[in-house]
C-alpha cells in the first residue's frame, strides 16, 4: 500500500483526467491510502453491454469471456468500447486504506459498490463462467475503489446474486419514486428487471389514482410485469418504431400522453418513441445505457416537444437501501427477480 493519498475521484489513475471517459487507466492493485482493494468474485455487466457482447460473439459464452478479458487487459477497466457502459462488481475487501472514509468496512466483508465498472480499476486473472441471461460473470481478480465510491453491503435476507441484481439497477426506482407525484400517469418503456422495480416504485409514488402503463416488445416480460399487480395496462410495442408506439400511447392515455416516462430498455433506437409518448412539459428518465442523448435532445427539438429529460445515473442518495426496501415490500416482485437470477 502506498503511503500517499490519491485524488478522491480517481484522476491519479487516469493521467489527471476523470477515469470514466479515459481510454485506459492504471489498474495496479498497489493501492493509495484512500482506496480499497477488493478480491473479485463476480461481475454483473449492465444489460446493454452484455447484449452487445453476446451479439458480437454469436451467443457464445466462451467468446464473451475472451472479449471481457481483452477489454480489461487493454483498458484497465471493464468499459465496453461499443456501448460505453460497464456494470458492477462483487468482491471481498482485502485492503482498506487508512484514509478511506469507509470506517465500517472490515477485511473479508462481501460488498457490491454502486460504482460503474467503466471507471473502476480492474484486473482479471480468469473468468470461470459467463451467464448471458443474467449478465453475471464469475471471475477472479482485483478491483480498486476510490474514496468517492458508494459501497453497498449485501443484506443477510437476500442471496448474493439477487442482491447484486438489485444494486445494479437501484438508481432507477429511487429516481422514479422521488420524481413523481400522486395521480400522475407513467409510461414504463421496457419490462426487464429495472422496469419491474421501477413500476413498483412508481405505484408507491402515484398512488391508486395514478395510471401506469408498461410497453415492451416481449410478451413474456410483459406477463411478468402484469403479475406484479401494480400496472394498469401492458402493451406489446416495438419501441424502435416511434410512430407505432406513439399511436399506442395515445390510445392508452385517451390522447393526453404521459406525464412521466421511464426508459429502461437495453436496445438503441427507443428514444424517439419515448419522447413522442410524453406530453408537453412532461418528463423522461432515460436510465438505459443504450440511450443516445444526442438523438434524444435533437429528436425532442424536431418533434416540438418541451420536455425535461433526466440522464440515467446508477447512483442516487440512499438508492441501495431504497432498492432493497422496494423488493421487500413486494413479494410478487421478489418472486420475479428470484426467478430471473435462479
Amino acid at each position: 500500500m502506498r503511503s500517499i493519498k490519491g485524488c478522491e475521484f480517481g484522476s491519479h489513475r487516469a493521467n489527471g483526467v476523470m477515469p470514466q471517459p479515459a481510454r485506459e487507466i492504471d489498474a495496479s492493485p498497489d493501492i493509495w491510502s484512500n482506496e480499497v482493494l477488493l478480491e473479485v468474485e463476480f461481475l454483473n455487466l449492465d444489460s446493454s453491454s452484455m447484449r452487445q457482447l453476446a451479439s458480437e460473439a454469436g451467443g457464445s459464452a466462451e467468446k464473451v469471456a475472451q472479449r471481457i478479458l481483452e477489454i480489461v487487459r487493454t483498458r484497465g477497466k471493464m468499459h465496453n468500447p461499443v456501448t460505453g457502459s460497464g456494470g458492477v462488481v462483487v468482491g471481498r475487501a482485502l485492503e482498506i486504506g487508512p484514509d478511506h472514509p469507509a470506517r465500517y468496512l472490515k477485511a473479508g466483508q462481501l460488498v457490491c459498490p454502486s460504482v460503474s465498472l467503466s471507471l473502476m480499476p480492474l484486473t482479471l486473472d480468469r473468468i470461470e463462467h459467463v451467464d448471458i441471461a443474467t449478465t453475471q460473470v464469475r471471475a477472479s481478480g482485483k478491483a480498486v475503489l476510490f474514496e468517492s465510491a458508494t459501497i453497498g453491503l449485501i443484506p443477510e435476507d437476500f442471496p448474493v446474486r439477487l442482491a447484486v441484481g438489485i444494486i445494479d439497477v437501484c438508481g432507477a426506482p429511487t429516481t422514479v419514486h422521488r420524481s413523481l407525484e400522486r395521480g400522475q400517469s407513467v409510461a414504463i418503456m421496457g419490462a426487464g428487471k429495472a422496469g419491474l422495480v421501477s413500476a413498483v416504485a412508481a405505484r408507491a409514488a402515484v398512488g391508486p389514482e395514478g395510471r401506469i402503463v408498461s410497453f415492451d416488445v416481449d410478451e413474456k416480460s410483459l406477463a411478468e410485469m402484469a403479475s406484479l399487480g401494480v400496472v394498469d395496462e401492458v402493451i406489446v410495442a416495438d419501441l424502435t418504431n416511434p410512430i407505432e408506439t406513439y399511436r399506442l400511447a395515445q390510445a392508452a392515455s385517451d390522447g393526453r400522453l404521459f406525464d412521466f416516462a421511464v426508459n429502461v430498455t437495453n436496445v438503441g433506437g427507443t428514444e424517439v418513441a419515448t419522447i413522442l409518448s410524453t406530453r408537453q412539459r412532461g418528463r423522461i428518465f432515460f436510465f438505459g445505457m443504450a440511450t443516445s442523448f444526442q438523438v434524444a435532445a435533437l429528436s425532442a427539438e424536431g418533434a416540438g416537444k418541451d420536455i425535461d429529460m433526466i440522464i440515467g445515473n446508477g447512483f442516487a442518495e440512499g438508492c441501495i437501501d431504497f432498492g432493497f426496501d422496494v423488493v421487500r415490500r413486494s413479494p410478487a416482485l421478489r418472486t420475479c427477480l428470484e426467478r430471473k437470477f435462479a
